[in-house]
């Protein structure tokens, strides 16, 4: 199964499929945050997510309730510009198929973040797609921006690291 969806065409044409969608999925959350006229602001998700930690079944762990409330809150105007400039970006990359996976494995950890946070929604839908498009590795963006991207940045990042080998010599003192 694994050989067949990082190497047949036929798993790329259906990567690609599956790749669009969550790309769309992702540009438009984001790019709706972005431009939906008031500035977008995390902290009322991240207090209601903070009391969910309560009461006999909670929704969201203690553990990142205690993450909201101690780091995510005080700092939240870092969350509310990383949160949909990541979605728009991570669905950017899926669309044009460029770093898509890692494009796909920012958007899992987007997912489960929300997840965390006691939002379902599409989160584990999405989840399970993007485990696909990280499966799938290079063949998830074969047609796409990485059949150029990928090969460019192995062949720079060779060349780099070719020309600074290390020296067996010992330094003179």
């Amino acid at each position: 199964m694994m050989n067949w969806l990082q190497s047949s065409k036929t798993a790329a044409v259906c990567m690609t499929v599956l790749r669009l969608y969550v790309g769309w999925k992702f540009l438009t959350a984001g790019w709706g945050k972005l431009s939906g006229g008031k500035p977008f602001d995390a902290s009322g998700f991240m207090k209601g997510a903070i009391a969910k930690t309560t009461g006999e079944r909670p929704d969201v762990q203690q553990w990142y309730g205690d993450f909201l409330q101690g780091l995510a809150l005080p700092n939240v105007d870092v969350f509310n510009f990383l949160v949909p400039w990541g979605e728009f970006l991570v669905g950017l990359a899926l669309i044009t198929g460029t770093l898509s996976t890692f494009a796909a494995l920012m958007g899992i950890f987007m997912n489960f973040n929300f997840l965390f946070a006691g939002a379902i929604s599409s989160n584990p839908n999405l989840i399970l797609m993007q485990f696909f498009l990280l499966a799938a590795g290079m063949n998830a963006g074969r047609f796409g921006g990485d059949y150029w991207v990928v090969p460019w940045i192995r062949n720079h990042s060779q060349a780099i690291f070719r020309s600074k080998k290390p020296s067996l010599k010992s330094p003179s003192v």
